[in-house]
């Protein structure tokens, strides 16, 4: 089975859009591209696209001809004519001969090379598909609508025109007009021909020619062609006599209504088909929507039936625009037809019934939502103004799909199903509106009574909070609706009372945590599946998680550094319950966070908790996330959509990408995972589809590197400016607009503008929408060029256009519309007429009159008679100018009539109030002034005329109104301009408009602006944190200042520490500590950045420190060379020279360089105890994370001495403080400790036998021993230039002074301390692996009824070397012991470890059985070792050492 796809909408206005072949394959244009689809009676599938055109498909045709009906070609406002191979879906060749806008497209099918097609300038080109070569033909000076060759004779084009002339030219004599065809007297819409059958007209009675009534015609084989035009009929033209035969007027229709309005005839495209199997049968198009199938053979009513007629809602809903019919295998007739409803509807011509109907996407797909209780029920929300219900899993009908439109009449953004009440759908609009849809009825939807301000973002349905929460029972409350849009606000809707006022939950947020600042605009919030928390995302890029009902802040997420576009909670049915607390969050950098939220949900701290960790970070995509979805059948599986146009599934808890969907030609906006099938995911996009795709077949499985290159629109070339230039002429010239006007501005998103507005009671127009973001650029592919500059006047643009067109084609002079047209043309009968009119004119003055001057058809009359006379032909000709739409002339009537209350009500009606108009309003009195000037407000908004709207506001003393019509057309500047000029300074007005200008300007990125904007109000904090937005040092620097400036003492230190930091990273220590200078609580971080580039340049050269650092200061160049680095530390502190940051990337060197800024103050401040244990921390720091040179390189700097520099630090330190004396002992035994380890290297002839040794002697040593003793082994070099190495010129007494020191480190307190803890670890360890051996077992009884066990694997349970290491160790038990057994050996190490004093416990220590063994393989290599301090190194391996230290110092111990 093929997945599934919705494609976008075939085009609108085009003659010729869609064809079939004999393969059953329908190709149709929608935007820029060709969807094929294969039909069959029953179902349709789409197969393929052909992609390739940059604007809207105008035209395309199928190759009739047998063995080639895989080729075709197609026509775009591109100006191309492009042919394909349907069966590879690639582009064989294109021309671009034509120079206009082409407008019809048709391969011959009597001539399997010929392709015609038609601009809009009146240019046919005759293109031969096997040589390439074009011939062109320029019959008649009109814009073509629709060509059609002949089937008959290969050489016969018909040609039909917008004026409604239709020409037939013989394209073998050079396009010679054979037959100028006229009849119809507006728009050709289309032209088609009979199939070529034997004795095509055989049922037809031979004679002469008939008239129009439908009876029996000529029998002519093959020279017959049926029209459809704009006027409403039908003709059947005999190309032979080159003149019409039968005439079919459109019948009105019971379901249009008794009357028709006068827009009726603008509105309607009338197509027409001539079916393959039925000669003497002609299928058309009506008003609106219905298609009717016209029998030549018959006359009056009988003459045609109404396809669909059988039963309800079979027909199109609104005008079909194309037809085309396929013959299947059963020899059944199938024509296909699209329509403006955006359906495409498959019919049986046998039974007249719809077969299939496809629907198709006029708009973006911006949301996607499948039912919780409705299994398979897809919602799709499209830029149409519609929503589809989609039943995907109907078996019968594959696209089941039922059409929303009422109370819509805007694009659909946002989508939430009822999570229990089937078929109540929420959605919201991009004009803010939130209603609720019965899916299951058909009546209008609910709508809120309180509309957002700008587009809704998303819509969630969760547990009511305060105010709804306080009241009610039952279901009623059990859920409301919340709705998140642009303006940065979340409403809280009740879905019982939807006319009730919608709240802000922004209030109860700020009670509830006490917050007084301005909270930070919403774009997104996500309830977690079982309703006790709710995720909002916000404009800065933090995601706060509040605890439901009160709203309390649990914890504030700052990870992203954008706008929050979408939120999503992992669901609550996962096998690892810890995964439901995962939230996954994508914003407008291309990054997706996922945060474990476990910790301050089940445990909510009583301060709100900020979190910068992620969980899990998952990088791939190029451009911001659109849209989340977690697969409902697997843990940890999430599916990204992104605009870099791709969807990605991934495996979150391996951070891994699974695979990379990439069929989409646009950016992708939304995605939902197939409730039913876990390998189906479902996207939609800007392309104006839905897809349907399966996980398990994609053959990419990451994003692509580089953004795709659909995203962006191509450059303005010269040929795409030309062609909206030729627009710009031709919808001047026009004047009247007509079809391909109303086509160019439905592409553009407002049917309205271009045709009528709809009739009471009739669908919205639904319009194609083409909403390109500020990456695209300002020419779409897709528009019609029309309607775009439609409104631009014409002089200024005169030379340029010149230059485009030829001076036979400029504009003519027009002639004034005449104010009495009816009286005028009257003068234009017969001589006898106008004679005897002035008989009656002469008996009405001189006798009694027998007829009433001035009205029916004596109108004329009344410009002769008296003034009553005169008024009455005034009459007939107002109503005759309103009924034809010139509200003007009506006006100027009545202000001659001297009526001038009259006119202005005519012009307010009719909206055609202008400024001549409202200066003659006082006239007629103050208050008919006043009602005019405030409609004329009303008029000019309309018109997009804000600044003179406000203007005429002022003039009736109107200013709160002229100052609100500013602001609500964001003219902010203006409105703030007119507010300080007429209102007082202290007005709330005034100050509200500028914090309203102040968000808009801070969303749109001009902080500056937005800041003074704060500043006007005294808004000093908000100033501040918006110019900190930048987050660069400049801005943090400008927003510290600011704060300092306004008194903001918190915001100010906060602000410029993280200003330093950034100074600081980028080495302008210079800038960093000017910036802390400016706080005195910022000196201990002064210090701490000194300490830090002190640091730096003292190990500048070593293998820690391999940058080169930028700056050096005088009191830091010498640290080097100092007797001591605690004497340089605090001097950069208390001068005025700042420090420079050598940008240190490792955490260690800045955890390092804060314990010694600790004891350096210590110092200074004479607690030399604290000072003590600061070091001893910073010296054990490079130890415990392995870092053996770190620790030597701390050493050499703070004790430059050795244990001579700790021996006068101790002389400071009062004897009884024995704290300080210990920590005194353990900073001697690191120096000894390090030490020992450079004159074991320096000895050894060879360091890598060194190493090798030491290795093959501890291989079966306890872990602990081997890591450290390998880590120092191996990263540490060898003595050769190294100022610590000792080397042979140090003399053997020096070496052996060192030796004795290292009595120090043969500390048996501590090796007791440190055994007993290592025999807690390995019984702890041990009774681990017990808990876990007992759990799989109780699991394996439970799922295999027996009593059978599984083993321990490796990794849980203890191997046999520990256990006897344990043993050897004098802490001895075995894998037979018990739980209980093992239980008491901990208490009792406990108790042997309490019993050892504290300070030994405390403080950190040297390991010091290894300590023994290097001392033990250091007397290998020199004699300088001493007697007894080998032997207490044995002791202390034979007492407290495991069966691997025994065994690497076997040969000491025997």
């Amino acid at each position: 089975m093929k997945p599934l796809l919705l494609p976008a909408s075939p085009n609108w206005y085009s003659s010729r859009c869609s064809d079939t072949n004999d393969k059953g394959i329908l190709a149709f244009g929608a935007k820029n591209t060709i969807y094929l689809v294969d039909v069959t009676a029953s179902s349709s599938t789409v197969v393929g696209e052909l992609v390739g055109h940059r604007e809207r498909v105008s035209g395309f045709s199928f190759c009739q001809h047998p063995g080639q009906s895989h080729n075709c070609a197609s026509t775009s406002d591109d100006g191309t004519v492009k042919f394909w191979d349907t069966n590879e879906k690639v582009l064989v060749k294109e021309h671009k001969t034509h120079q206009n806008t082409i407008t019809a497209l048709h391969w011959s099918p009597g001539e399997k090379n010929l392709v015609v097609s038609g601009d809009e300038k009146g240019i046919v080109v005759c293109y031969q598909y096997n040589t390439g070569e074009s011939q062109s033909f320029f019959p008649e000076p009109r814009n073509i609508f629709c060509l059609s060759c002949s089937p008959h004779n290969w050489h016969y084009v018909a040609v039909g025109y917008k004026d409604g002339m239709i020409v037939l030219i013989d394209v073998s004599k050079k396009g010679e007009v054979v037959h100028r065809l006229r009849g119809h007297d507006d728009e050709i819409h289309a032209l088609a021909w009979p199939h070529p059958i034997s004795d095509l007209l055989s049922p037809y009675e031979s004679g002469s020619s008939r008239r129009s009534s439908g009876k029996a015609l000529g029998k002519e084989k093959g020279c017959y062609l049926a029209s459809g035009s704009k006027d409403q009929t039908i003709r059947i033209w005999s190309t032979l006599k080159g003149k019409g035969v039968m005439t079919m007027k459109l019948p009105f229709l019971k379901r249009r209504g008794t009357g028709v309005d006068p827009a009726v005839k603008e509105r309607l495209w009338l197509t027409v088909h001539w079916p393959k199997g039925k000669p003497t049968q002609v299928v058309s198009s009506c008003f609106g929507g219905e298609l009717i199938l016209w029998d030549l053979t018959k006359g009056g009513k009988q003459k045609w039936s109404l396809l669909g007629a059988s039963s309800e809602g079979q027909n199109h809903s609104r005008i079909v625009f194309n037809m085309s019919s396929v013959c299947v295998q059963d020899n059944r007739e199938l024509l296909l037809s699209t329509s403006m409803d955006r359906e495409i509807k498959c019919w049986d011509l046998s039974s007249l019934d719809c077969c299939w109907t496809l629907p198709t996407l006029g708009g973006f797909v911006y949301t996607l939502a499948f039912s919780p209780v409705g299994t398979g029920c897809l919602a799709l929300g499209v830029g149409d103004g519609m929503i589809r219900v989609w039943s995907t899993l109907s078996i019968q009908n594959k696209y089941d799909t039922k059409t929303f439109w009422q109370g819509i009449k805007s694009k659909v953004t946002a989508l939430s199903w009822h999570p229990t009440k089937e078929g109540s759908l929420a959605f919201g609009t991009d004009d803010g509106k939130v209603g609720i849809y019965d899916a299951f009825s058909n009546k209008p939807p609910q709508v809120s009574s309180t509309y957002h301000k700008k587009t809704v973002y998303t819509l969630a349905w969760g547990p009511p909070v305060p105010p709804l929460s306080f009241g009610g029972t039952g279901d009623r409350l059990s859920y409301s609706l919340y709705s998140c849009a642009g303006e940065g606000i979340i409403l809280q809707h009740d879905p019982w009372k939807l006319a009730g006022e919608a709240t802000d939950i922004d209030r109860v947020i700020k009670d509830t945590n006490s917050i007084k600042h301005k909270l930070s605009p919403h774009t997104d919030l996500s309830w977690k599946p079982d309703g006790k928390v709710v995720a909002i995302g916000n404009e800065d890029g933090s995601v706060e998680v509040y605890q439901a009902p009160t709203l309390k802040l649990l914890c504030t997420i700052q990870q992203h550094h954008k706008i929050i576009n979408v939120l999503r909670w992992h669901h609550d049915h996962s096998s690892l319950p810890e995964l439901q607390y995962l939230l996954a969050s994508g914003s407008s950098n291309a990054l997706v966070y996922v945060h474990d939220l476990r910790t301050v949900i089940e445990t909510p701290p009583e301060i709100p908790v900020v979190m910068t960790e992620a969980y899990r970070s998952l990088a791939g995509h190029t451009a911001k996330i659109t849209g989340l979805a977690w697969s409902p059948h697997h843990d940890g599986r999430l599916v990204t959509v992104c605009y870099d146009g791709t969807a990605q599934v991934w495996d979150v808890q391996k951070e891994e990408g699974l695979c990379n969907y990439r069929g989409h030609r646009g950016r992708l906006l939304c995605v939902q995972w197939s409730p039913v099938d876990p390998d189906l995911v479902w996207t939609g996009a800007d392309d104006f589809t839905v897809q349907e795709w399966a996980v398990s077949k994609q053959e990419f499985t990451k994003p692509p590197k580089s953004k795709n290159v659909f995203l962006f629109l191509a450059k303005k070339t010269f040929d795409q400016v030309k062609a909206k230039l030729k627009a710009k002429k031709k919808k001047k010239a026009t004047g009247k607009g007509g079809a391909r006007a109303e086509e160019s501005l439905s592409l553009i998103g407002d049917g309205n503008k271009g045709g009528a507005s709809p009739a009471p009671g009739e669908r919205p127009s639904d319009n194609e929408e083409e909403e390109e973001e500020s990456e695209t650029t300002s020419i779409s592919s897709v528009t019609g060029s029309t309607a775009v500059i439609g409104s631009i006047r014409l002089h200024p643009l005169q030379p340029l256009l010149r230059s485009v067109f030829p001076p036979e084609v400029t504009l003519k002079k027009r002639k004034p519309r005449s104010m009495l047209p009816l009286s005028t043309s009257m003068d234009h009968r017969p001589r006898e007429d106008l004679q005897q009119d002035c008989l009656n004119l002469a008996t009405v003055r001189h006798s009694e009159a027998h007829c009433v001057p001035g009205l029916g058809d004596h109108i004329q009359l009344g410009l002769f008679a008296d003034r009553d006379a005169l008024y009455r032909m005034f009459q007939e000709e107002e109503e005759g100018h309103v009924e034809a739409g010139h509200y003007e002339s009506a006006v100027y009537l009545r202000l001659w009539k001297g009526d001038i209350a009259g006119a202005l009500q005519v012009a307010t009606e009719k909206g055609e109030l202008s400024d001549h108009l409202l200066s003659v309003a006082p006239m007629a009195g103050y208050q008919v002034w006043l009602k005019t000037v405030e409609v004329y407000v009303k008029q000019l908004c309309l018109q997009e005329q804000f600044l003179k709207a406000a203007s005429h506001l002022l003039s009736i003393n109107k200013v709160y109104e002229a100052i609100d019509l500013l602001k609500s057309h964001q003219l902010y500047r203006e409105a703030i301009a007119l507010a300080k000029a007429r209102l007082q300074p202290d007005d709330p007005v005034l100050k509200k408009l500028y914090t309203t200008w102040a968000a808009v300007l801070e969303k749109d990125g001009h902080l500056s602006t937005a800041a003074k904007c704060y500043l006007a109000v005294d808004s000093s904090f908000d100033a501040a944190k918006v110019i900190a937005k930048k987050n660069d040092p400049v801005s943090l620097k400008t927003a510290a200042s600011l704060a300092r400036i306004a008194g903001e003492s918190d915001l100010s230190y906060s602000l410029s520490l993280r200003c330093a930091k950034d100074l600081a990273s980028s080495q302008d220590w210079l800038g960093a500590q000017q910036l802390l200078s400016t706080h005195e609580s910022l000196l201990a971080h002064r210090l701490h950045y000194c300490t830090i580039e002190l640091l730096t340049v003292s190990l500048t050269g070593t293998d820690i420190v391999t940058w080169t650092c930028s700056s050096i200061h005088p009191w830091s160049a010498p640290c080097k060379n100092q007797d001591g680095f605690l004497t340089v530390v605090p001097l950069p502190v208390f001068s005025s020279v700042p420090i420079v940051n050598a940008l240190v990337p490792i955490q260690l060197l800045i955890q390092l360089s804060l314990d010694l800024t600790l004891g350096a103050v210590s110092w200074l401040l004479g607690d030399w105890g604290a000072a003590l244990e600061k070091l001893l921390q910073g010296v054990a720091r490079g130890n415990e994370a392995g870092h053996f040179l770190l620790m030597s390189e701390t050493c050499r700097l703070l004790f430059p001495q050795g244990i001579d520099s700790i021996s006068e630090h101790k002389k400071m330190v009062d004897p009884s403080d024995e704290k300080a004396l210990a920590a005194a002992r353990s900073l001697e035994a690191f120096v000894c400790y390090q030490d020992l380890y450079h004159m074991w290297w320096s000895l050894s002839t060879n360091t890598a036998g060194a190493q090798r040794d030491m290795t093959n002697g501890l291989h079966s040593a306890s872990e602990n021993h081997i890591n450290g003793l390998d880590g120092h082994i191996t990263d540490t070099p060898n003595g050769d230039g190294m100022g610590w190495c000792v080397s042979a010129q140090n003399g053997d007494v020096k070496m052996g002074v060192c030796v004795n020191a290292c009595q120090v480190l043969l500390s048996e307190p501590h090796a007791t301390c440190q055994a007993t803890q290592r025999a807690i670890a390995k019984i702890q360890q041990r009774l681990a692996s017990m808990v876990h051996q007992h759990s799989q077992t109780q699991e394996t009884k439970a799922s295999h009824g027996e009593g059978q066990t599984e083993k321990p694997t490796s990794a849980q349970g203890s191997t046999p070397t520990d256990s006897q290491e344990s043993t050897d160790a004098g802490q001895g038990y075995t894998d037979t012991e018990s739980l209980p057994c093992l239980i008491a050996m901990v208490s009792e190490h406990h108790k042997e470890l309490a019993d050892i004093p504290e300070h030994v416990k405390k403080y950190p220590y040297p390991d010091v059985l290894e300590c023994c063994l290097v001392l033990l393989y250091l007397s290998k290599s020199s004699d300088l070792v001493p007697d007894h301090l080998k032997n207490e190194a044995v002791a202390l391996i034979r007492k407290y050492g495991t069966s691997s230290l025994r065994k690497a110092a076997q040969r000491f111990l025997s």
